[in-house]
């Protein structure tokens, strides 16, 4: 049985992207499966499943393989929307946005250029239910968001937050922090992360 961090949905758009980068990077580094469960602490048959393109990654989890992997979350990001080399432009149009859909029904679209080296916006969508995963995860930097429609559970450190629409935070993301919409409509959520370490 999985665990709560790796649990994941089968299909949904930019499922097999994720997949194939991660079985790419993987081999690129000469790292075996194994080897990336052994640095995640996910299962072998769990990665296995993500590069076949049979599950999605939580958030949770997908942190942890991009750490293992020595890449940023962004670097998941499906480009196939914008069909183009990273843009030049300071400007991203709506259909334009890179997008990455997690497990558990939750997705992220960029909205500041790829290039941006100092600060991300990211637009995310939760459907009821869903979760960044039953365990905590940190990274480096800070980060501060808005509840734009919805309602979110935030977990930071040891207590936990009900945002509705129109509320805000901000914490450093060294602490451990976890999310989740138990409400029964989409929570969007507009997030700032600094430095763009997603």
């Amino acid at each position: 049985m999985k665990g709560a961090s790796e649990r994941a949905d089968s299909g949904g758009s930019g499922i097999e992207f994720i997949g194939k980068r991660i079985r790419n990077a993987r081999r690129d580094r000469g790292m075996s499966i194994a080897e990336l469960a052994a640095a995640t602490g996910l299962s072998i048959g769990f990665i296995s499943q993500v590069e076949r393109n049979q599950s999605n990654p939580s958030v949770k989890a997908l942190h942890d393989i991009s750490r293992a992997l020595g890449v940023n979350i962004t670097w998941f990001f499906d480009d196939t929307a914008a069909a183009a080399a990273e843009p030049v432009s300071p400007i991203v149009r709506v259909h334009e946005r890179k997008k990455i859909y997690y497990g558990l029904d939750i997705c992220d679209e960029l909205l500041t250029p790829k290039s941006s080296e100092a600060l991300e916006l990211i637009w995310s969508r939760f459907a009821p239910g869903s979760s960044s995963g039953a365990q905590p995860y940190t990274h480096d930097g800070e980060e501060a968001g808005v509840v734009l429609s919805g309602t979110l559970e935030l977990v930071i450190g040891d207590t936990a937050y009900t945002l509705s629409a129109g509320d805000s935070f901000g914490f450093r993301s060294s602490t451990p922090h976890r999310y989740r919409n138990d409400g029964d409509t989409d929570a969007i959520v507009l997030w700032a992360i600094t430095p763009p370490t997603y």
